[in-house]
Formats: C-alpha cells, sequence, structure tokens
C-alpha cells in the first residue's frame, strides 16, 4: 500500500518548533546582514544559517543532527525559503561568523517575550579551554586555558545576558556594563561576596533597585 504523502501545510496545527523557527526568523532579519560577504556564493544565507543554528542549541542536537533532522521540517524549510539543507561544516562556519554581540543583540530581543520576574542573580563560572588551538595561542602569545562566563539569570530561569572573557577581570569590572545594558529586566540584583563593591552598590541605586550579596 502505497501512502498518500500530499499535505496541506496550512491544515496542520504549528508546532512550537515552528513557531520557534519563526520568531528566530523575525528577529534574525532585524539583526544579521543577508549576506556575511558581497563576495558570497549566496547558495544560503546567513540568516537561514542563523535560525537553524538556532535550531540546533534549542534542540540540543550536533550540528550533524541538526542537518539531518532538517531534511523532515518540511514546514520550516519552507518559512527559510530553504530548497536545500547546507552542510554541517557549512553550519559551523556560519557560527563562527556571527560575532558575540550578535548573539547577545539576539538574546535580549528574545529575553522580551517573557515574562521575567525582575529578580536576577549574577555569577562567574571558568571553563577550561584545553582544546584552544596550540597553534593559535603560540602565534598570538595568548594562554587561553580557561574562559570566564558571567551569567545574569531572572528567577524564573531564563538567561537575560551573559559576558565571556580570556582576561583575568575580576567580576565588579564585569558587572557594570551588564547591568547597565539590562536594567530595565532588573528590579533586584543578588550576588555572593565576589561583587560586594560600593560602586556596585551605587550604581544599583542610581538604576532603582536593590542589591544583595547574601548568597
Amino acid at each position: 500500500m502505497q501512502l498518500n504523502l500530499e499535505l496541506d501545510l496550512d491544515e496542520i496545527p504549528e508546532t512550537e518548533l515552528y513557531r520557534f523557527a519563526k520568531e528566530i526568523k523575525r528577529l534574525v532579519a532585524r539583526k544579521v546582514l543577508r549576506y556575511s560577504s558581497k563576495y558570497s556564493r549566496k547558495d544560503y544565507s546567513l540568516r537561514q544559517h542563523a535560525v537553524l543554528v538556532c535550531l540546533k542549541i534549542k534542540k540540543e542536537d550536533a550540528y550533524r543532527e541538526i542537518v539531518d533532522e532538517a531534511v523532515e521540517m518540511l514546514r520550516i524549510r519552507n518559512e527559510l525559503n530553504l530548497d536545500e539543507i547546507p552542510h554541517s561544516s557549512t553550519l559551523c562556519r556560519a557560527f563562527n561568523k556571527l560575532s558575540m554581540r550578535i548573539w547577545r543583540t539576539l538574546l535580549r530581543l528574545s529575553i522580551k517575550k517573557l515574562d521575567l520576574t525582575g529578580v536576577a542573580g549574577i555569577d562567574a563560572s571558568g571553563f577550561d579551554r584545553g582544546y584552544a588551538s596550540r597553534h593559535y595561542t603560540k602565534r598570538t602569545k595568548m594562554k587561553l586555558s580557561s574562559l570566564k562566563t558571567t551569567l545574569l539569570v531572572d528567577a524564573s530561569g531564563a538567561i537575560i545576558d551573559l559576558y565571556i572573557t580570556t582576561m583575568r577581570k575580576h567580576d565588579t569590572k564585569i558587572a557594570p556594563p551588564i547591568i547597565k545594558h539590562n536594567s530595565k529586566s532588573i528590579d533586584v540584583l543578588l550576588g555572593d561576596k565576589g561583587y560586594g563593591d560600593q560602586e556596585l552598590r551605587a550604581l544599583c541605586l542610581k538604576r532603582g533597585y536593590k542589591a544583595s550579596n547574601q548568597v
């Protein structure tokens, strides 16, 4: 028996994944260039790549997995005008072309869609860079043994912002710009004693919210 696979996509209820892809497409169109260079072959746009990378992150897939699954994502492919699927290595390179500034902007835009509590916590953690290129670090005379990642997280669990550095930068120097960029999302700021700085407290007072180091 042969199955009839001719489907009217408009009659099928929208899935959560499809709605996610549509929203990311809308946000990406506001902040990401269509092509990374005027010399691009234009087989795929950088915006198409960005949406696929966001789908990969949401599904916690590897690049090869999201490429394989995208073959079956007919409605999402139609939404992205994606006739063919890019190779996994192409997606990986596209991710590297998109700067941290772009990803932080997309994060802030997406945050507007969430119901935040206004109670935010800030903290930092180190991540080992054992796989850093020895050739690169030798030529640049840099030591990338670890990355320091600072997260600003709402009490609901939503990540509001992040900051990554390879430098030995103190928490009290990293926090102010993060707070200034996200002041509308904060009513109460929580942090450990590493953020117990008078200038930081003064900044919080100026922005009109409470700060606590009793975490």
